[in-house]
């Protein structure tokens, strides 16, 4: 079912006072699970389809904001055209009460979380080829996101993985921009100076799967060897570390182009464990497996 896009001509009226317990129309709202400069995310049950969602709820100073308000269409449009197993649905999008709501499937837990635990190797490559073909799914539809971070993909049942929060998204048309919006730490250095591109979010994609398979995330400006750059390679085959090695180059130039480029490079590595315990025969398994529960 297509997000509803009925919150461009509705007025927001005088919001609500949002508590636990709190109903949104047909959402009663169960816990908070983060907040972040902008928004609010809430944990929710739908009472009439009798399912746990995800509420995104901007600060309502924020869509007061005539031009907040056109990031939040924004924001919309762009998980609205983004269909893929990969990225998190956009199930619903609109003025409830006052409050401009968006609602998302809900997952378990973001992989920020998961990574303060010890993870599987094989585990995660299954992450890392979901998560490429995530970002390389955003790029063939144009669109960069620009805060890729590990706060910003959510596990699901599974072992299934998706991207989201597109606040800062854009459809690439000419390549001009200027802000320098994003997270430190994952930032590419160019995007940090007010010029992102699809190698920027190359950038951000390896900084993540770095720290994923070494529990470090190097600071730039990089130093020689890279921190936990032994556990990186332990139980990876050497193609797989070059490519990360590649996605996080500072130089743009000598990265991926985009991650288009980066999921044909590792469709390629056939083995990308050093034991060969698992193919890429395990990528065409998991599309299958998440094509499956999004058909359910």
């Amino acid at each position: 079912m297509e997000p509803s896009l009925r919150i461009f001509d509705e007025e927001s009226g005088n919001p609500k006072s949002l508590r636990i317990g709190s109903r949104l129309d047909k959402y009663r709202i169960v816990s908070r699970l983060g907040e972040g400069g902008f928004a609010t995310v809430y944990a929710a049950h739908d009472t009439i389809e009798d399912r746990r969602v995800a509420l995104k709820i901007p600060d309502a100073r924020y869509v007061a904001n005539t031009q907040s308000v056109d990031d939040l269409k924004r924001e919309v449009r762009i998980m609205a055209k983004l269909r893929h197993p990969g990225v998190l649905e956009l199930k619903d999008a609109r003025f409830v009460e006052g409050h401009f709501v968006m609602v998302f499937p809900l997952g378990e837990q973001t992989l920020a979380d998961r990574l303060s635990r010890r993870l599987a190797r094989a585990t995660a490559i299954d992450y890392a080829l979901q998560m490429i073909d995530a970002v390389a799914h955003a790029h063939q539809q144009r669109v960069l996101h620009r805060d890729i971070k590990p706060d910003n993909f959510i596990l699901f049942p599974n072992q299934t993985i998706r991207l989201t929060d597109f606040g800062l998204a854009r459809v690439q048309r000419n390549g001009k921009h200027v802000s320098a919006s994003g997270t430190l730490g994952y930032m590419a250095p160019e995007q940090a100076m007010g010029h992102p591109g699809f190698r920027s979010d190359v950038f951000s994609l390896g900084l993540v799967l770095y720290r994923m398979l070494s529990g470090e995330l190097p600071d730039y400006p990089f130093e020689a060897p890279l921190p936990g750059y032994q556990k990186l390679r332990r139980g990876l085959s050497s193609d797989f570390v070059s490519l990360i090695r590649k996605a996080v180059d500072p130089e743009p130039k000598r990265r991926f182009r985009d991650a288009i480029a980066m999921q044909n490079a590792v469709s390629r590595i056939r083995y990308p464990l050093s034991d060969r315990s698992i193919s890429q025969l395990g990528r065409t398994q998991t599309t299958s497996r998440i094509s499956q529960r999004r058909a359910g």
